[in-house]
């Protein structure tokens, strides 16, 4: 949709965007909510394949209260405005229209690096032609802000047809942009490309979204995938709780020293390298950088490289928090002195975060790392279990919606997102005590 190339609100909506009473995405929003307003919008066919209502709406529902003050305090006012000039439309606008809207373009929208604009084209008065970029004429559908030359970012926009396809793991085709036109003889035009396979008659083309997981799919399109490989667990150690642990002072400088992350995103591939995997990797590369990085830790020789380091999936950024919160005392002075001495041999160098954190492994091993990873864990199974039960209880909930006719679509998506954290949660969970067994047994 070319909004700011539009013959009947291209020159208002450029106004707006070039005031600032819209960007991009909102300017978009806007133009769906009044083509769908309008009684002969040349858009209509297209308009009308879009659902009235459906789990998209769950994507809305979880900021309703934001949108209903941007709508009440600037887009219905902007609606009315752009209806004025068409004096055309089918009804008044109401919060509806915009949730409509709203939740269509964030799940149908598509992103494309590959066009350059200049803004200047964009609200100086553009002929429909496009804008002269390093003497290449561009034209791309939807709105965007554009700086000459080497100021490239994202346009987003809808792609009529290819944005009717829905999320596949085995994507069967994917969107490309004929830049030059040598295919649908429309330059910088969308089409969909085959991914080779041969399509069975009525089979659904499905492309990929991208490597989301449930809860960035639920949340964003309204849907999950059962066993979604690209599924993730976050687990974070709360800032607030450091206040109340032991010498906390001296942890936060050291913590701040090393660039520590409270919190880590654990992907579901990486329990096929873990004790307990669906299927093992020999990367002989990545074994060997985990030998040189744990080889350099011990400056005394008497901390003995983990038999266990080749299989443990939980990143070390996050293991090395772990390890300076849960320090004791005379961890913690060992650490002082390790760094004093490098330090003083350094000619009053300062240690660097990786040097920092060398000290910090010498001195703690990893038990008391892991036990607050397996303490986080639980932490986080009983936060997921509150109020809805147990992964089992889940799997009923979804075998009985199943069977009921009247099953809501969203509460079963809800069901599946809780199921999946639960279960690689579990999964985490086992990972990590194993984990912790190996190092009490090593004396880690």
């Amino acid at each position: 949709m070319r909004v700011l190339q539009d013959p009947l609100f291209g020159p208002e909506c450029r106004a707006m965007f070039e005031e600032g009473d819209v960007d991009d995405r909102l300017l978009m929003v806007l133009f769906l909510t009044v083509e769908r307003l309008r009684k002969n919008s040349s858009w209509k066919p297209y308009l009308d394949c879009f659902p009235p209502l459906l789990a998209i709406h769950f994507a809305t529902e979880l900021q309703k209260k934001s949108l209903q003050s941007l709508y009440d305090d600037k887009l219905k006012v902007l609606v009315e405005k752009l209806l004025t000039l068409d004096g055309d439309s089918e009804r008044d606008v109401c919060f509806e229209d915009f949730l409509w809207a709203n939740s269509w373009f964030k799940w149908k929208s598509s992103e494309d690096s590959t066009t350059h604009f200049c803004r200047e084209g964009l609200v100086n008065g553009m002929d429909g032609k496009g804008c002269q970029v390093d003497e290449v004429d561009i034209q791309v559908s939807g709105v965007t802000s554009m700086s000459k030359q080497k100021d490239t970012v994202w346009v987003e926009g809808l792609v009529p047809g290819i944005d009717f396809c829905n999320h596949g793991l085995k994507a069967a085709a994917t969107w490309e942009v004929d830049e030059t036109g040598s295919i649908t003889r429309v330059p910088f035009s969308m089409y969909l490309l085959s991914a080779g396979q041969p399509f069975q008659t009525e089979e659904e083309i499905c492309i990929s979204y991208g490597n989301k997981g449930n809860e960035e799919l639920l949340h964003l399109y309204g849907f999950v995938l059962d066993g979604n490989p690209d599924d993730y667990l976050m687990v974070h150690y709360p800032v607030q709780a450091l206040q109340s642990v032991s010498f906390s002072d001296s942890k936060a400088q050291l913590l701040e020293a090393q660039k520590a992350e409270m919190r880590c995103l654990l992907p579901r591939s990486l329990l096929d390298h873990g004790f307990l995997p669906a299927g093992i990797s020999t990367n002989e590369g990545s074994d060997k950088c985990q030998l040189d990085r744990v080889c350099s830790y011990s400056w005394s020789g008497q901390r003995k490289m983990p038999s266990y380091l080749n299989r443990l999936v939980f990143p070390e950024n996050f293991l090395t928090t772990l390890r300076t919160i849960t320090m004791k005392e005379e961890e913690l002075f060992q650490v002082s002195a390790l760094l004093e001495e490098l330090v003083t041999s350094g000619g009053g160098r300062q240690p660097s975060d990786s040097e920092v954190r060398a000290a910090i492994w010498e001195a703690c091993g990893d038990s008391g790392a892991l036990q607050m990873l397996v303490d986080l864990l639980n932490m986080r199974m009983v936060d997921l279990q509150d109020g809805s039960g147990t992964e089992d209880s889940d799997t009923n909930l979804l075998k009985n919606a199943h069977i009921s006719e009247s099953a809501n679509l969203q509460t079963g998506n809800e069901n599946s997102s809780r199921r999946g954290q639960k279960q690689l949660t579990r999964l985490f969970l086992k990972e990590a005590e194993h984990a912790l067994q190996l190092a009490l047994n090593e004396g880690n």
